[in-house]
């Protein structure tokens, strides 16, 4: 059994190819494009998120957001992705494969937002559908984990369009927009016979 990844410390991420999107680290070049696509989706994104740090959306505050990917990186508890049209490079969202656990779990959290104008156009699922193999065979995990709000119904058709299969329901399971929200849970297992093919 693989208790460690296979991406090499001293190389950055690949770019992950997806059906016409790419998946890629996110870099201070990103930030104006990043902040102008999150204040255009401000409204439709609040309810489904943590509260907004009220410097959010500066230069200031984007630093430090790298800052943090680069060291989630290194100690390989996270991988952060900006997620772009192949067709122009434009940036339709992020995706994020956080709490990396190691040992007998091999396991890892996703998290993803669409900005309002590219929802519904399959670049989302294109983008869960590319980094599927990427968790499972370079960074070796068993099983990837994601939770949305049950009235959250664009992330439940995301999830199980994708492969994931829901398996429980957490009470007050995250805080998001101020509000400790209950979370239908889902997994998807590398391998697992009893899980549809995304």
């Amino acid at each position: 059994m693989a208790f460690f990844r296979t991406i090499n410390f001293a190389e950055p991420l690949p770019i992950i190819e997806g059906d016409g999107v790419v998946l890629r680290t996110p870099q201070m070049t990103d930030f104006e494009e990043w902040a102008a696509l999150r204040e255009a989706s401000r409204e439709f994104l609040t309810p489904w998120e943590p509260t907004w740090p009220v410097d959010d959306l500066t230069r200031a505050a984007f630093r430090r957001r790298i800052k943090r990917y680069a060291e989630d990186l290194r100690t390989d508890t996270g991988y952060a992705f900006v997620i772009a049209r192949c067709a122009d490079g434009a940036l339709v969202g992020g995706l994020t494969l956080a709490n990396i656990r190691r040992g007998v779990a091999q396991a890892g959290s996703l998290g993803y937002w669409t900005g309002l104008s590219f929802v519904r156009l399959g670049y989302m699922t294109a983008a869960v559908r590319a980094l599927v193999p990427f968790a499972f065979n370079s960074l070796r995990l068993h099983r990837l984990e994601a939770a949305c709000i049950p009235s959250n119904t664009g992330s439940i058709k995301l999830l199980e369009k994708t492969g994931f299969v829901r398996e429980g329901y957490a009470r007050e399971y995250l805080c998001i927009n101020g509000v400790w929200q209950d979370h239908l849970l889902y997994g998807r297992l590398n391998g697992g016979s009893d899980y549809g093919k995304a």
